[in-house]
């Protein structure tokens, strides 16, 4: 009965103490809640797992250290509490781990979606490590696992040269930071749209439609590419324009100029202080054609600005008398063919039924 008490004592004592730290650790989450880094959210989140279970482990060997155990009893008390806390430990590094790297390439892409595939790679390393290291403190030898997990890795390693030639892409993809999360990329086999995420396996791309488009990624990273935000996000885009002969450029160009700017400071999406730019370009059939060329601030911003751009130099032309004429095409009739006003080396005069 005499070695009851202080073992009674040390149990409450780690139970006290698990009480005491998650009461703690729930005001540091509190507090990390409100600063800007998430890093501090991750690692307190993981703290109020570990923390409670690594008194309560103390209390425990404390209480067990207090009673008339054998030594033997002693011992295997003492390595299950230790097993215990090295997969706790484990489990928590990992989920800390994985935890900042999602929250560093969240912050380095700028987007929501996360780069997954190093997110996955981290935590099975981790939990690789403490696996191993609980092993070692069972008395298990690992050097035989070790060698034994070499020889069969490339055996693994020839069975899935897809699997890893896409694991090995995609983490070269980010390395080289080609393509990031977030990113709008265009393929040379059409598909385009938002990247959403990069994972071990396949990239995931989200079309201007919703829809998901899955691409492997061996195959990402053979593919012609248009990466639509790098260098910068900013892009520019051309509107094609044409009006009459009888038009005065120079007052075409004023009007235009004014559209531009109304355009650009007062639609979402658009870049106030890019230069736009109007390049008259060709003598058509019907119009002088020009291009004009406005700033926008990420791709899917073009349609909504060039839809308010035309709607509004529309109604600014008609408004100053400035005519966009329709295509048309002179054709001159004589017996026995169709002759063009102007026939060009190698055109075919067709003859008249």
């Amino acid at each position: 009965m005499d070695h009851l008490l202080p073992a009674g004592i040390a149990l409450g004592a780690g139970l006290l103490g698990a009480f005491l730290l998650r009461m703690l650790l729930r005001w540091l989450a509190g507090h990390a809640g409100r600063t800007r880094w998430g890093g501090d959210d991750v690692i307190v989140a993981a703290l109020r797992t570990v923390a409670p279970w690594a008194a309560v482990a103390g209390g425990v060997a404390g209480a067990a250290a207090a009673l008339p155990l054998t030594r033997a009893m002693q011992h295997g008390v003492n390595q299950v509490l230790t097993v215990l806390l090295i997969f706790v430990a484990t489990v928590t590094a990992a989920r800390v781990v994985a935890g900042l790297v999602r929250t560093v390439t969240t912050s380095r892409s700028g987007v929501a979606g996360s780069a997954t595939i190093f997110v996955n790679i981290t935590r099975i390393l981790v939990l690789a490590i403490g696996f191993l290291v609980m092993l070692q403190t069972l008395g298990v030898s690992i050097a035989p696992m070790l060698t034994a997990l070499g020889v069969g890795g490339l055996a693994v390693a020839l069975a899935l040269q897809d699997t890893l030639a896409n694991l090995f892409a995609g983490i070269h993809i980010l390395a080289s930071k080609t393509v990031q999360p977030g990113d709008y990329i265009q393929l040379s086999s059409g598909e385009e749209g938002y990247v959403e995420d990069i994972n071990w396996r396949q990239t995931t791309v989200r079309e201007l439609s919703n829809n998901l488009v899955v691409i492997p990624n061996g195959q990402l990273a053979k593919s012609n590419m248009t990466n639509f935000m790098r260098p910068e996000q900013q892009l520019t885009v051309l509107v094609q324009v044409g009006v009459s002969y009888d038009s005065d450029l120079d007052h075409v160009e004023r009007v235009t100029d004014e559209v531009i700017a109304e355009v650009m400071t007062e639609v979402s999406g658009a870049v106030p202080d890019h230069e736009p730019a109007i390049r008259f370009h060709t003598f058509g059939d019907s119009r002088i054609g020009f291009t004009v060329i406005l700033g926008v601030g990420e791709f899917s911003d073009q349609y909504r600005i060039k839809h308010e751009f035309i709607k509004r130099l529309h109604r600014r032309y008609r408004a100053e008398g400035i005519r966009i004429p329709s295509p048309a095409r002179t054709v001159a009739l004589q017996q026995g063919a169709v002759v063009l006003p102007q026939q060009r080396a190698g055109e075919e005069i067709v003859p008249l039924p």
